[in-house]
């Protein structure tokens, strides 16, 4: 019977011809598949694609194999094979393990893709993901989905792989990223555990602090050094651990999560990173929307004047060049002394500080033509925060570092479980006309910072921050405890 008719049939009222019309296809799939995808060059638009999908649906798993060697010979798009593959049953789930064995990074993802979507729990599928975590370099992000989404499950499994001697130190490698991945570093048992605090411990011995710059939006805490340690509990910060700068900014600019609350419902946790001493002042960063809470201009002015209460004083900076928002402002024992506010007219409150420029003292400023207020300045946060504490983006080889930075979460009793690792996406908020940030903020990477999709800082950030370019240290590995 020809194609086309065997097509129809798919088509059929008729239960019965239908199958008969999937079977006889299924056994012609290397040449229907290529049939199906003949003329598809110019297709555009994932809704004019459903026909070939309705079809390799209907085949199953001869379909698969077709379609994945009409991609070798490079006969359908990469984008329109993702379409594809995106169809199949779980008839298919060992295909999908298989491809997601494979070494390169498209087809590893496709593969992760498809045990997600059908939530597969196999041993193929178990060990593709070790075997993607031990290969190291760029790891599907759909690979961290399903470490997560079987972490339950694998757990056990990925800890007696673990420590199983007969295997490779590449595969145990692998199964402890595995294992991070898929519950943080609290699904590590007490020796990797211990091994991971060493590396930390180690590493932040020998690391040069880079912090991300404020380019394009972003916002930070300053607070003494000396009297930093109340930052914690007048941000109500929990469970703090020590952290390399790096994996400490990766972790705060990540994803939120929920957990379920003490009452029943739902609660949203972040992490927020504390730096070490630079140059005598602590800088903290994290999510905004849980470390300032309520109206955005409000709520800075509240939490900076919250935390002077417990530091002694507070410092707060916030840009968003996208918005026109640029904010800076100093409390101390609990009330603002000097603020700074811009969107569209600066707006000034307070004394000077020593150290400021005044508007009416500068060389183009006419006092026949202009006005200003006796208290405006002329100085934004980006060049406030030099003045006033540290900025971030001259943090370096040359800063004065003294004690270690703290990884903390926003919530307690939660732990430093899997949090997704992705970019935090810029919301908007309730800031009313020149009164704060129109948008949450959005950290920027520089040179030098902790964008690991560019670069990796040190094995730790495998263990704690799912880092996907480097591959987790062993134990023997470790550094000796001293």
């Amino acid at each position: 019977m020809k194609i086309e008719s065997l097509l129809e049939d798919l088509d059929s009222d008729d239960a019965a011809r239908v199958e008969v019309a999937a079977a006889r296809l299924a056994e012609q799939a290397d040449s229907v598949v290529p049939t199906l995808l003949q003329g598809l060059a110019d297709v555009r638009r994932s809704a004019e694609l459903e026909p070939v999908m309705r079809v390799l649906r209907r085949i199953g798993p001869p379909a698969f194999d077709a379609l994945l060697a009409a991609w070798r010979r490079k006969e359908v798009a990469d984008w329109q094979v993702g379409q594809f593959l995106g169809v199949f049953d779980e008839r298919s789930a060992g295909q999908y393990a298989a491809l997601a064995a494979d070494p390169n990074y498209g087809k590893s993802g496709n593969g992760f893709r498809g045990l997600v979507r059908l939530r597969t729990d196999s041993e193929a599928g178990l060990r593709a993901l070790v075997g993607c975590f031990a290969r190291g370099g760029l790891v599907p992000y759909k690979a961290s989905d399903y470490a997560r989404l079987l972490h339950d499950s694998f757990r056990p499994r990925l800890r007696s792989l673990r420590r199983d001697p007969a295997e490779s130190p590449r595969t145990r490698r692998g199964a402890m990223a595995a294992l991070v991945a898929g519950g943080g570093a609290d699904a590590l048992d007490d020796r990797d555990r211990a091994a991971v605090e060493r590396l930390i411990r180690v590493k932040i011995l020998d690391e040069i602090p880079s912090l991300p710059s404020s380019t394009l939006s972003g916002w930070w805490m300053a607070v003494p050094g000396a009297s930093y340690e109340g930052v914690f509990e007048a941000l109500g910060l929990h469970d703090r651990r020590p952290v390399t700068v790096a994996a400490g900014i990766q972790a705060a600019e990540g994803r939120e999560i929920r957990v379920p609350g003490p009452d029943g419902g739902g609660r949203t946790v972040g992490r927020a990173f504390v730096t070490p001493e630079l140059d005598g002042w602590r800088l903290v960063f994290g999510p905004f929307d849980l470390l300032v809470v309520g109206d955005p201009w409000d709520g800075m002015i509240e939490t900076v004047e919250r935390v002077s209460v417990h530091c002694g004083q507070a410092q707060l900076f916030f840009l968003d060049d996208a918005g026109g928002s640029d904010v800076w402002m100093v409390a101390e024992n609990g009330r603002v002394i000097r603020r700074y506010a811009a969107e569209s007219d600066p707006e000034w409150e307070g004394d000077p500080l020593p150290w400021e420029t005044l508007a009416a003292d500068d060389p183009d400023f006419d006092p026949e033509y202009d006005e200003a207020p006796s208290n405006a300045g002329t100085t934004g946060a980006r060049s406030a925060c030099g003045y006033l504490s540290v900025d971030p983006g001259e943090v370096g080889p040359d800063t004065e570092v003294r004690g270690h930075g703290w990884l903390a979460l926003t919530e307690p009793g939660v732990g430093h479980g899997a949090f997704p690792r992705d970019a935090p996406h810029l919301r908007r908020t309730a800031g009313g006309p020149g009164h704060g940030p129109r948008h949450q903020p959005r950290r920027r990477g520089r040179r030098g910072s902790a964008d690991l999709s560019r670069s990796c800082v040190d094995a730790t950030h495998c263990v704690l921050m799912q880092c996907s370019r480097c591959r987790a240290p062993t134990e023997a590995e470790a550094p000796p405890a001293k």
